[in-house]
Parts: C-alpha cells; structure tokens; sequence
C-alpha cells in the first residue's frame, strides 16, 4: 500500500484551531501566498488543524462561513500543486488540551453521534476520488482507557464516511496523543485506504525544552542537540517506530507521522540536527510525514529565527 501524495509536509497549526476563533483572525493568519511557500520547501502536501467551532455553531448546525475558509484552503493547495488533509483537531466534548481534554465525548452518544454527522458534512463536501484530499477523523486521543470506544467510533465513522466518498484516504491514530507506541492497539483497517497516524516529539525533554505547557518544566531549562541521552540518531528513531511499523505492515497499510517538530527555544542548527536524525528514519522506514508547524505555535518553521538555517532544514522535511 502507498499513501501517494503525502510523503512531506507542513501543518497550518494555529490558523483554524487552536486560536482566537475571530475573523480578523482567519483572514490574516495564512495567505496564498504562504501556500506557496510551502510547495517550494518541495513538499507535497498540508496538513490542516481545524476546531468543530469553526464549522458548528452550539447547537450543532454547520457554519458556511467557517467551511469557507477550508474552501479556500483546499483552493490554494490545488493551485499550488500540493494535497492536503483536513484534520478535525477538535470536536464537541473533546480537546487534547490540557485543561480542557475529554469533556463527555467518550461517554456521550449524543456527542459521538454529532461528530459523525459533521465528518458526514465533512465527506459530502470535500469528498474526491484522486487522492488529492485526505481526512483525519480526530486529532491525538489522550487516555489509554478510550482505545475501545474510540476503535468502534472509527469504525462506525468511516463506514458512514464511505458512503459519501469512498475512495478518500483516512488517517486514524491511538491514544497518548498519537503515540507510536498505541498504534498496535487500532483495528485493523475498515478498508485499504485507512492510514495509521502517529506523532512524534521524542525525546520530550530537547524537542520540549522550557514549554510552559508541560508539567514539571522548568520554562528556562534549555538542551543542545548533543547533550541528549541516549544520542538522537536514525537508529534511535527506528527503534521508536519499529512496533508502530510492524502493526502497520501486519495490517496492510502504512504509517503517516501528522506532527514532529522542535521547540523554538532550541538553537536553530539543533533542530537542523534533530530533523535530519529523524528524517533518515522516515526516509529508511519509507513513512510519510507533516513537520509541526508553518508559523508560530511556537515552533514556527517560517518565522525569522530559522531564517540562518531554513535552506538547509527544509532538505530533512
């Protein structure tokens, strides 16, 4: 199985989830021609984050103007010659968020039951048959203890999915936020176009170093590239995934990593290191990926501190 047209990407992180949910907002954020740029980093697809609120009012009816601007998106990225998945970062009673995380999804019928009319919307709108749209059901589930409710939602999801596109690809991921370590836990795929996904920050400790958002962080701890334990290398990549791409060989599909990426507070020619170890592994292990993120969010690819660096990391995307 190949997942052609999506072996290198870039997540718009924090244009329609994770953020201020205003228009001004939206229509600043990313251009067309941040689009662009993207496909000359020799990408050929995005990844796009986006929160239920931009596409639901409270009561559950859909928005035209919030899907307008995944119109737009999608629009873009045909002009400029790039796929994209349209990642669903956020549904109703459910965040990876700390803070906010599961609030009834899991336990909700009534919650679950409006998640899958919205990817209903979702595959009636954007449905396509030439690969160049993928969806991803739902962003990094957190507990352990959801790995068999979430398995029968994918499941009755995609099924419904299919009837309104039935030759979309699909991503799905397990718990501890798309851990590669959860991946031998999915069920089998619905269907031969069903994607294991899987993220990957690791180690935490250099990728992560001085995140407020991480407990027991010290904000001003700081790590060089060469200082980790033990070493990042490809090999140390490899052995990270080999579980994850054993299930996925096993099961008759491949594996899709939607984020990895390195904290701005690192050196600049450290997370040039940090990207060609792990690109070497996804390059051995054949895995498709989406480097977190374009701008900002706090490990922006674009923004003026990797200007130094930024001809030589987009080679290890």
């Amino acid at each position: 199985m190949e997942f052609k047209g999506y072996k290198k990407g870039v997540n718009l992180g924090g244009w329609l989830s994770q953020c201020c949910h205003t228009k001004e907002h939206y229509d600043s954020f990313i251009s067309e021609e941040d689009i662009k740029t993207i496909a000359a980093w020799n990408t050929d697809h995005v990844r796009l984050p986006v929160d239920y609120n931009l596409l639901e009012d409270d009561n559950g009816n859909f928005k035209d103007d919030g899907f307008a601007y995944i119109d737009n998106a999608v629009n873009w990225c045909k002009s400029a010659g790039l796929n994209i998945i349209i990642d669903l970062h956020k549904t109703a009673g459910y965040s990876f968020d700390k803070g906010e995380n599961e609030s009834g999804f899991f336990e909700n019928s009534d919650l679950q039951e409006r998640f899958m009319k919205l990817w209903e919307h979702i595959a009636e709108r954007y449905a396509v048959s030439d690969g160049t749209i993928a969806f991803e059901l739902l962003n990094e589930v957190t507990e352990q203890s959801y790995s068999a409710i979430w398995n029968r939602l994918i499941r009755s999801c995609i099924e419904r999915i299919r009837k309104l596109a039935p030759d979309t690809f699909i991503l799905v991921g397990g718990y501890w936020q798309n851990s590669p370590d959860a991946v031998p836990d999915l069920e089998a795929p619905f269907d031969d176009k069903v994607i294991y996904n899987f993220h990957c920050y690791d180690p935490m400790n250099f990728t992560h170093q001085g995140a407020y958002w991480v407990d027991g962080m010290d904000t001003s701890f700081r790590m060089g590239f060469d200082k980790c334990d033990p070493p990042v290398t490809p090999e140390y990549f490899i052995g990270r995934f080999t579980r994850a791409y054993e299930a996925a060989k096993k099961n008759g599909t491949v594996l899709y990593c939607g984020e990895y990426g390195v904290i701005e507070n690192a050196e600049p020619q450290d997370v040039v290191k940090w990207f060609k170890a792990i690109n070497s592994a996804f390059e051995k292990l054949d895995i498709s990926r989406a480097a977190w993120s374009y701008k900002k969010m706090d490990f922006g690819l674009a923004d003026e501190r990797m200007d130094g660096v930024r001809s030589e990391l987009v080679k290890y995307l």
